[in-house]
């Protein structure tokens, strides 16, 4: 399972590496441009955590409680990452087709079924659940102060022009999206021994 978690990981940086230089070349080599959108920062980031919990793997070490925390948190973005696009915006975004499909299918299922499946972690606590939250606020405030700065926002409903009621509700609806993929997430978690619970308390 690390050699799994660590070859996921890798390949999805690998990807974003690719991605961030075919950006570079098209003309635009801003880092945030190409990690402001959700869903390369949201795979860069559980790439990272996906990474931590492989090494920890292959030490013999089960995640404790904030690596178990970090991986809820970037499944349940994920989740969103792949139902958005699959099912509201498929075809769309600069990727070429082959990272659109790692980014927005194959690594939010992989993510999703090795928190799942694998259950070598401590069982979290309902009242963890708004530890998802912190993470998509501050990418969601940073975009829209560079919205109203630079006039660039990653997504068009996210545009200052549309209005502060319209993009207030939008962003309400995002977060709310993000917390039931979250109680999903939270549901599905499974440990193989009453053990894991109080792990990392």
């Amino acid at each position: 399972m690390g050699i799994s978690r660590i070859s996921s990981g890798g390949l999805v940086l690998a990807t974003l590496a690719v991605v961030y230089a075919l950006n570079v070349v098209g003309g635009d080599p801003r880092f945030e441009n190409t990690f402001g959108y959700f869903t390369n920062l949201t795979s860069l980031f559980a790439s990272l955590v996906i990474l931590t919990a492989g090494i920890a793997t292959l030490r013999g070490r089960p995640s404790g409680r904030p690596l178990a925390i970090a991986r809820a948190a970037a499944a349940s973005c994920l989740v969103i990452v792949g139902l958005v696009y699959n099912l509201l915006v498929p075809g769309t975004g600069t990727a070429p087709p082959w990272a659109s499909v790692i980014l927005h299918l194959v690594f939010p299922v992989l993510a999703l079924l090795d928190w799942l499946l694998v259950t070598d972690r401590p069982r979290l606590a309902w009242r963890e659940i708004w530890w998802v939250l912190p993470y998509p606020i501050v990418w969601l405030a940073a975009t829209l102060i560079r919205g109203v700065t630079e006039g660039w926002v990653p997504y068009g409903f996210l545009l200052p022009s549309r209005g502060t009621t319209a993009i207030l509700w939008t962003s309400t609806g995002l977060l709310a999206a993000l917390l039931a993929a979250a109680a999903l997430v939270w549901a599905g978690q499974r440990t193989s021994r009453a053990g894991l619970d109080s792990m990392g308390d």
